[in-house]
């Protein structure tokens, strides 16, 4: 599933190419979507290339290419509610899976070590961040041993910037609820209230960096005001 703005900058691309053979330049990307600045164009294109909807073909201006278009629309995104923890950082919706009833954060439980029910929230990227649609697609059983104290929830991973923190796309990452994490800690990090990531918190002065574990990724270093985090990566699952 796409954001908003990717689906329309995708569509505005594949318009403006099946128009004229040529890709639209920033500056009329920026206009058509409405944007203040080429960086937020910017910021979308790599969320499509990192998806595998859009390539950018190297050293020739202008030159994109569309992989894939999505097989459906995306769809209107629902109303804001009050504040309130649920995992507003991930994308709901698995492929092949139907959807199932939504379940409360479960919190680990100590004493006789029965396997604690985890949410399985949907998709995160371990790249350029996605959208932030909450929907929980089924459930996952975890041994309390492998959990912290509190609520959790799982998130399946999509992409390739955390393979260095052994972290590979498909696999599922279990995440503590928190809001607070120290320097160094993987987490959930929502952008602008709108995209999220995996990446591992750094701090600089005042400002937040979010610093991915492959070097074909540039960190991102954004203002305190700009991000939130909504968890702390605690245990990791991958199927074989």
């Amino acid at each position: 599933m796409l954001t908003r703005k990717q689906l329309e900058l995708l569509q505005f691309i594949q318009a403006r190419m099946q128009e004229s053979g040529v890709p639209p330049s920033f500056d009329e990307m920026k206009d058509a979507l409405d944007l203040k600045s080429k960086s937020g164009i910017h910021r979308l294109i790599m969320a499509l290339e990192e998806r595998g909807f859009l390539r950018r073909l190297p050293n020739r201006a202008r030159a994109l290419e569309i992989l894939r278009m999505p097989d459906a629309p995306a769809a209107k995104p629902a109303a804001p509610e009050p504040r309130r923890f649920t995992p507003s950082v991930v994308e709901g919706g698995l492929a092949g899976k139907p959807p199932a009833p939504k379940a409360p954060l479960l919190q680990a439980q100590d004493g006789e070590g029965r396997p604690v029910i985890v949410p399985v929230m949907g998709r995160i990227a371990a790249g350029t961040p996605i959208s932030a649609i909450e929907s929980q697609s089924h459930t996952i059983a975890m041994s309390p041993d492998f959990l912290a104290g509190g609520e959790h929830y799982a998130l399946e991973v999509r992409g390739d910037s955390m393979i260095e923190a052994g972290i590979l796309d498909g696999d599922l990452v279990v995440i503590h609820k928190q809001e607070t994490a120290n320097n160094g800690d993987i987490i959930v990090a929502l952008i602008d209230d709108e995209e999220a990531t995996l990446k591992r918190l750094r701090r600089r002065g005042s400002s937040i960096a979010l610093e991915a574990a492959n070097p074909a990724y540039e960190t991102r270093v954004l203002g305190p005001d700009r991000v939130r985090i909504q968890g702390k990566l605690v245990s990791l699952v991958r199927r074989y």
